[in-house]
């Protein structure tokens, strides 16, 4: 069976996907993952067959319009779902032509996509093949899904659509504890780490006599002008390094390399996170699914200081269920990050709470299970 996964935007989405997309490939399927063109390193880096799809950037997704006309930021978390929704269709519009290209040479069976691979979609229902949607994190999508519909709009009634179809399955990796009420009918599946490798130090899985805290602010950490993860990992690692504990700083080189000037006794670089996670005490990040999922399936207490609405609503969950805490913006400075840090370091039930998040996450299937529902379809 040919099984085509359509990630989205950015590594973290393709890390997402790869446990799925290995598991299928070790059962003798063929797999290919299609990508934006600046994530090819990260499907690479993960052993499967890359396929790029658009070379345009993420964020001109997110601030252009299709005619290229700049786009006002939403102004409250009302307008954030819609907003992505709308952003998400854009970068689907302009990967379905080269998902067709695809299809014409090495037809799929089966297409998965991430919670917002809105291609994946779109090829499904113009091939005639069954769709699977793959959720990358625990975010709640249904209000971002409307957006896409209305951005696709074009492509859709060219199909006689109103609205992309229903997946014939949707795979769920949040783990029944953290369920938001109403939550669609689903294939629950164990979240398995799927992120970038690289040669292991002592020191990455090995820990000190000193509590150890892991800070990111993600995957697309950059210098770009519209992206503030450095100044947001230069402040934090001031203020949490000047705790009693390890720091360690997940980045990519180019903001590593600056914070490690900055302060040497701080270990920053691109870090295999399935391999420090288990070596922590607390993990602070920005939101991101990815990061949050990683902590989670380690059993690491965390500390989310979201960077967006679209995830707020998972950290809070997760705050509720006792293995975190989050601040949220306005409120999550540097020093009250600290503060909030001392806190869960110095508070035995957050480990609790989150070692039974961790035992709850092993008890789902696993990939290979749902393999044999992907060959149902």
């Amino acid at each position: 069976m040919r099984i085509l996964f359509v990630s989205s935007g950015s590594s973290a989405t393709v890390y997402a996907l790869a446990p799925l997309a290995t598991a299928a490939r070790n059962s003798g399927h063929e797999v290919f993952m299609a990508a934006h063109a600046q994530a090819m390193p990260a499907v690479v880096g993960v052993g499967l067959p890359a396929v790029p799809l658009t070379d345009r950037p993420l964020w001109e997704f997110i601030s252009k319009d299709r005619a290229g006309r700049d786009l006002a930021l939403p102004a409250g978390p009302d307008e954030g779902g819609p907003f992505a929704g709308r952003a998400f269709g854009r970068m689907a519009a302009a990967n379905f032509g080269p998902l067709l290209d695809l299809a014409r040479d090495w037809r799929p069976d089966v297409v998965v996509g991430g919670t917002m691979s809105y291609a994946a979609g779109l090829l499904g229902a113009r091939l005639g093949i069954p769709v699977v949607r793959h959720a990358w994190d625990i975010s709640e999508a249904d209000t971002i899904h409307p957006g896409a519909d209305e951005e696709l709009r074009p492509e859709l009634r060219e199909m006689g659509l109103e609205r992309l179809p229903e997946p014939d399955l949707f795979i769920d990796i949040c783990p029944p504890a953290l369920q938001p009420p109403g939550a669609a009918p689903a294939q629950l599946m164990r979240w398995i780490p799927g992120n970038q490798q690289q040669v292991l130090r002592p020191w990455m899985y090995a820990k000190g006599e000193r509590p150890r805290v892991c800070l990111t602010s993600g995957s697309r950490a950059s210098r770009s002008g519209h992206d503030n993860s450095f100044a947001f990992l230069r402040d934090m690692a001031k203020a949490i390094g000047a705790l009693d504990v390890e720091l360690v700083v997940a980045a990519p080189e180019e903001i590593a390399a600056e914070l490690r000037a900055e302060n040497p006794r701080v270990r920053a670089g691109w870090l295999p996170l399935d391999v420090v996670a288990p070596t922590s005490d607390l993990m602070i990040h920005h939101g991101g699914g990815v990061t949050m999922m990683t902590a989670m399936n380690a059993g690491v207490p965390q500390l989310s200081l979201p960077n967006g609405p679209l995830a707020i609503p998972a950290s809070r969950r997760l705050t509720d269920q006792g293995s975190a805490l989050t601040l949220m913006p306005g409120e999550d400075g540097p020093q009250e990050t600290a503060a909030a840090a001392e806190k869960i370091l110095g508070d035995a039930s957050f480990r609790r709470s989150a070692g039974e998040l961790a035992r709850e996450i092993a008890g789902l299937p696993l990939p290979s299970d749902v393999v044999r529902e992907l060959e149902r379809l």
